[in-house]
């Protein structure tokens, strides 16, 4: 079984949580940076940029046609003063979009894309305060049912008096409640909604409100401010949203794809930093965007997630910080490395020992360490069992510490340690007042000490 596989159940068996890693991409009415928005040809250049939804909005006409429209004047996408409501759809289908395409009805839009089944349909029914048109959801749910889009469409509305009446006709497909405030979220809407699509900026004033959503078994969408910048899109990934409406589905896609093939683990521990060079703080591990905080050398740090990633694993030490797990160990005292840190290692037998590039990839060889050859330790991994040198990472149980000599500082220490901690791969060779006697004496007392048995 592979080290990875080891990592896994280790994981499970101590209780660690895999969460899931990918959010689903939703095109905001279609991708209305490159075409105008909630047209056919929007919504093509939305799938096409890797949209798993298209987002769009429903009117009703004066003769009870399902129109799509954000807006219920059509001034702004048409140029002329129209009100949705006060006309019939013949009428407003002559009106004409910024691309030539005429403002289209729900009907023409499933008929287009009825037998094209990747594409799908994020529908926002748009109501008044007063809740009207009342019929609304019973035609929206006869046009689903006549085109067979049940499988391929998700409602979700400001209203949610709309999203009830939703939940008794089509009770299949999913709701998500639109909020611009928290106050509007209470158990009565969550009783018949199965999400939240809220604005970034409440998201990250309350950034507990996604894990208390998702104990509620409750999605959570997110939607911001149609300028996303890298800045957001770093601490999006970085949270456990299930859904981000967005102006941009090209870089939406991008990030998703470099998230949706991790693997996320909730830790929750401390742990010491031990490498002599300092390590640069990323804003995520999917793309290594660099901050200009570092970790040094035994600095103390909180680990609350471990993210797997096809380059490797990294931990999360903040709202927007992770570091490589290579020298982030868990239960090792900096007391407790401090006789061996300083010391030269060499290998056993005077024979070659091989290094490998990664802990984690044992199939892959670098160097070898040679005899008779002193090599510093440049960081440590997974408890002292792996070591860091410039030949490549070699397991520790490999080499021998060289230099734990009598009246020596890492002497003195040594003894005092507890006893797991006391490494017995030691090269016991004569030095400077350093005799056979003491050797014996010596391995004798680690016999003791450690309960060995055998050399």
């Amino acid at each position: 079984m592979s080290k990875c596989k080891h990592l896994y159940f280790t994981i499970v068996f101590l209780g660690i949580f895999l969460l899931e890693s990918g959010f689903l991409v939703i095109g905001h009415r279609g991708n209305p940076n490159k075409f105008p928005e909630e047209t056919i040809q929007s919504d093509n250049s939305a799938f096409n940029d890797g949209a798993d939804f298209v987002e769009l909005d429903l009117h009703l006409s004066k003769d009870n046609i399902l129109v799509i429209s954000h807006d219920r004047n059509l001034s702004r996408i048409t140029g002329s003063s129209v009100i949705v409501s006060q006309n019939n759809f013949s009428y407003l289908h002559t009106l004409k979009c910024k691309n030539g395409e005429p403002i289209m009805s729900l009907n023409e839009l499933f008929e287009y894309y009825q037998h094209k089944p990747r594409t799908k349909f994020l529908i926002e029914t748009k109501k008044t305060s007063h809740n009207t048109p009342k019929n609304m959801e019973q035609i929206l749910a006869n046009v689903i049912k006549k085109y067979h889009m049940e499988n391929r469409v998700m409602f979700h509305s400001f209203s949610a008096p709309s999203l009830e009446t939703l939940s008794k006709l089509l009770p299949k497909i999913p709701r998500i409640f639109i909020v611009g405030s928290l106050k509007r979220i209470n158990f009565e809407v969550l009783s018949y909604v199965n999400g939240i699509n809220i604005s970034a900026d409440l998201i990250t004033q309350n950034p507990d409100l996604i894990q208390q959503l998702h104990k509620l078994h409750k999605k959570v969408y997110v939607w911001a401010e149609m300028d996303e910048s890298p800045k957001l899109w770093n601490w999006l990934i970085n949270n456990d949203i299930d859904a981000v409406v967005t102006n941009f589905p090209a870089t939406a896609y991008r990030y998703n794809m470099a998230k949706k093939k991790t693997h996320k683990f909730s830790i929750n521990k401390d742990a010491i930093f031990y490498s002599r060079a300092s390590e640069r703080v990323f804003e995520n591990p999917y793309f290594k965007t660099k901050t200009n905080k570092k970790i040094h050398f035994s600095q103390n740090i909180h680990v609350s997630n471990a993210v797997e990633t096809s380059s490797g694993t990294y931990y999360q030490i903040g709202a927007k910080q992770f570091i490589d797990a290579d020298f982030v160990n868990f239960n090792l005292p900096v007391n407790c490395i401090y006789p061996y840190w300083n010391l030269p290692i060499i290998t056993k037998y005077n024979q070659m020992t091989t290094t490998y590039v990664h802990p984690k990839y044992t199939a892959n060889v670098v160097k070898f360490l040679k005899p008779n050859t002193k090599y510093k330790i440049y960081g440590i991994s997974q408890n002292q069992k792996w070591l860091l040198t410039t030949s490549g990472w070699v397991p520790a149980k490999e080499i021998l510490y060289y230099g734990i000599f009598p009246n020596t500082a890492e002497f003195n220490y040594y003894r005092k340690l507890p006893h797991n901690y006391q490494q017995i791969n030691l090269a016991l060779v004569p030095d400077v007042a350093f005799n056979r006697q003491y050797v014996v004496n010596f391995w004798k007392q680690c016999k003791i000490l450690n309960n060995i048995k055998d050399f």
